[in-house]
Formats: structure tokens, sequence, C-alpha cells
């Protein structure tokens, strides 16, 4: 490998998390920010609703917070990291806000927060509908004017090694390959979505950083506990599926059947504002029932200007499926949104190996327990990538003066992967492990992932952007599986 680089950080990831870290680093040590592609395609833009946070929120509490997310985590969290999350957003959300992060505000110029599933205050910060898109953009400006970071787009992490000296990460870039070395690594990748065959998330989206963690050897945990959002639009013809957002329900929207009838209330007292893992099982289990996968999400019965203010990105974007937000029944049903396990960490965010760290959706903190809490998972990134930061910047100055470089072999003569191993990932993971898990379909299912996996590690393939993504998505599936068949 003819190319090497030396930084006291890498972060791979361009989202909130990665962003974020890079922000709260110290400003002496040299960083190296990875995006998989353009800097604006993350997971975090995506966002629509937004940050949940006990800041200046007068009838609210972190008490409050903090039991809301263990509810709705099915009391699975960690405590402790649920008590940090919380008492520690209001000093996140100030600072995202002093670097000029525009949240909506009302009329006399307090911050309007919203309501959704699961929370029983109102205390969601938000930008119209497209809150993720707003923070990232912020977050990536200040990060861009940061001499002591540079930014690598259209970067693909393709290796992974522990050295004596930190780790060797193999960057490959315009189809050349770079050895780039660190002390420290963060892993910021994000989640898993294109495991699954319809997903909210974005098309990088395919668990690279957990995949390296768990070859690296490090822990993880409770990746089994994926999350499926109730209300992503019915459009089986895309992957990627277009979300409306829990605020929309948290104004007051109504979840109809193919009847046409509210059926909520059948399955749980909380209606339309249940936590998300109890909505997509009613549906699921009301599909059953009714033997069809017709729903509806409802609110044109409120006032349109209103809704075209409040919703203008997801307004638009059902004009262009030829809904009316304003007038018309959306069509809707649950399909894959969140991880809520990943690559176990501390309280500092390091996860088993030292000096590796994870951040964001790719980390298990704790915090989301069985299922994540609306617009818990933005706060979340902000606050433990900050803890990451500072416990490397306390770590820095131990740190040896030298870094090794590890080998990589990309196989550059070799064949490339056979095509539809990430098809067929993608249907075993769908009928397996959807919302209602399948356990006898997964021991099978587990059993021909494990046949692919294995023909991946040692078929010696081109390691290109194909080799990789397939190599990860195949290594969540595996991990998942086998967590549910035990």
């Amino acid at each position: 490998m003819a190319n090497i680089s030396n930084y006291d950080v890498i972060i791979a990831g361009c989202g909130a998390a990665g962003l974020y870290a890079a922000i709260n680093l110290p400003s002496d040590m040299s960083v190296l920010l990875l995006c998989k592609r353009e800097t604006s395609l993350c997971n975090s833009s995506l966002a629509q609703g937004g940050i949940a946070g006990v800041c200046d929120c007068p009838g609210d509490n972190i008490q409050y917070h903090e039991n809301d997310t263990l509810v709705a985590g099915g009391f699975k969290n960690n405590p402790d990291a649920v008590h940090t999350l919380v008492s520690e957003a209001a000093q996140d959300i100030r600072k995202i806000i002093s670097l000029g992060v525009d949240f909506d505000k009302n009329p006399d110029g307090t911050y309007h927060r919203t309501l959704e599933g699961g929370h029983s205050h109102h205390r969601i910060f938000h930008h119209a509908d497209a809150t993720g898109a707003e923070i990232t953009s912020k977050l990536l400006a200040k990060v861009q004017s940061l001499e002591n970071v540079t930014i690598m787009d259209n970067a693909l992490l393709c290796g992974l090694k522990k050295t004596s000296t930190g780790y060797s990460a193999f960057v490959r870039r315009n189809d050349d390959y770079t050895a780039c070395n660190c002390h420290f690594m963060i892993l910021a990748t994000g989640g898993i979505g294109r495991v699954y065959e319809f997903t909210t998330n974005s098309a990088i989206a395919t668990g690279d950083g957990i995949a390296f963690a768990y070859e690296l050897g490090a822990k993880i945990k409770n990746l089994s506990y994926v999350q499926f959002h109730p209300t992503a639009f019915n459009n089986r013809h895309t992957r990627e599926c277009f979300l409306i957002s829990e605020a929309v329900r948290g104004e007051g929207a109504y979840l109809l059947n193919c009847k046409g009838e509210r059926f909520m209330q059948n399955y749980d007292k909380r209606l339309e504002l249940a936590p998300r893992d109890v909505v997509s099982h009613a549906i699921v289990l009301e599909a059953r029932k009714q033997n069809s996968t017709e729903f509806y999400l409802d609110i044109s019965y409120k006032d349109s200007d209103f809704l075209k203010k409040r919703f203008p990105m997801i307004y638009e974007k059902l004009l262009e499926q030829g809904f009316d937000l304003t007038k018309d029944r959306i069509p809707i049903y649950p399909c894959q949104h969140y991880l809520m396990g990943g690559i176990d960490v501390d309280s500092n965010s390091e996860t088993s190996l030292p000096n590796l760290y994870a951040c964001g959706e790719c980390s298990h903190t704790g915090v989301h327990g069985s299922n994540r809490l609306a617009s818990n998972s933005l706060l979340e990134a902000l606050v433990f990538s900050r803890h990451a930061a500072e416990h490397i910047a306390a770590k820095a100055k131990n740190c040896p003066a030298e870094f090794e470089s590890a080998q990589f072999e990309p196989n550059i003569n070799s064949e490339h992967i056979p095509h539809g191993f990430r098809t067929e990932t993608r249907h075993i993971m769908q009928n397996c492990h959807f919302v209602i898990p399948d356990v006898h379909a997964a021991a099978d299912g587990f059993r021909r992932i494990e046949e692919i996996r294995n023909d991946l590690l040692s078929g010696g393939y081109y390691v290109d952007s194909d080799f990789v993504e397939a190599k990860s998505l195949v290594t969540v599936a595996y991990i998942i599986l086998k967590e549910v068949i035990q």
C-alpha cells in the first residue's frame, strides 16, 4: 500500500455523532473525518421530528423525560445512561443553538416544542419537519471551519486493524487505497437499514462500523433490537421508504385500517400516541385481523395552512406521490427505521477495545432499551459523542509519538463477489425478523446467512464497495439471527 497518512483521531461517519465529536475534540489534535459518500448523505439529515430535551420547558422535568424513555424501552434500558442523556440534554441543545441551529419559535419568541408518541410533555425542539437536515448542515459548517479537521468525502472504510499504537483504517477513494493510522478511532457509521428490503434509511446504512468492530472482537449487544417505524409511506416500489414523521400523529393524525376505521383503541389506551413498537405491532395484528395491509394516516381535518407550515417537507414529498396531506388519507405501513443495539460502549462511548469508540446509531449505550423513544436519537448522538471527545482529550496526553501501519490486501486482481448476496440477505431478514419475528424462519435463515458469510470471508474477493457493503450486511444479519435463535 503506497499511501499512508497519520492522525490523532479518525472518525468514520459524518452524521450528527461524527460531526459533533469532531467539534468537541481539542483544536491541537489532528482529526480525519471519513464520509462514505457526499458529506450531506447521512441518516441524521433525514430525521424529521426533532430533538427531545428538557431545556427551559415549563411544567416538564428530567424525571418525566427519564420515565418516558424507560417506559418506551420496556425498562430494558441502562438507567445510568438514560439519566446521563436526559440530564445533559439542555447543555448540548444550547450548544448547537449557539452554532446556528434554528429551531422553530412561537410568536412570543419562545421555542416551539412539539409532542410525539411516548412523550408525556411537549419537549421536542424542531425545525419545521426537517430538523436533522438543519442540525447536520450547521454542524458540518462548523467542522469545515476547523483547521485541525480534514474531511475526506467519497471515502469508503474497507478495513480496520488494531496496531500497537492505535488503529489502521484502510480507505478506498477514487480506486486508490490509503492506510490512515490513528491513536483513537471513532465509529459513527450509522444504522443497518439496508439489511432489510424496505427501510427509511439512506443508501449508506449498511452497518459497516458494526461489522468492523465485530471482526476486531469488540462486544456487540442487542443487535436484534430493531425498530420498525409504524408510519412509513406505503410505496413498495422503492427500497427507501419516505417517513411520515411521528410528529404528524403528535399534532393529531388518526390511524385508520382498510375500512377507514380507527383501531388503536383496541390495542393501547394511548391510541395513536403509543410508542413506535406498540403501534407497529398493532398495525401488523390489525392487518392479520382484516386480512389487508392497507392502512392510512389522516390529519385532513386540521387547518390546511397550519399543516403546510408545520410539515412543509412532508407536504411537498406527498404531493410528488399524488397525495395532499391537507385533503387525503395517506397510505402507510411499518418498515425498518432504527437500531437500538450495536457496538457496546461504556459511559465514555469507549468499546470493549481500548481507544476504539462508537457513537450514534451504530453504538449501544443502553439508552433506548428495546424501543427508542421518538426524538431521542439526535440527542444521544450529541451527548455521547461529546463524551467520547472529552474522554479522548483526557487520554491523549499519554499517546506515543509514532504511528504503526498495518498491512492490507485489497485483492485488486481478484474476482468481484457473486451477484445476489445482498438481495438474498434482505429477503431473509424481511421474512425472519420484521415487527413480529418468526423464530422458526430465523433458524433456517441463519444457516443460509452463515453460508454466505463464510463464502465472503474466505473467497478472496476484490475489496470494493460491493464487497464491503455485502460483508457488512451479511455480518449484521448473522449477528441478529444468532441472537434470535439462541
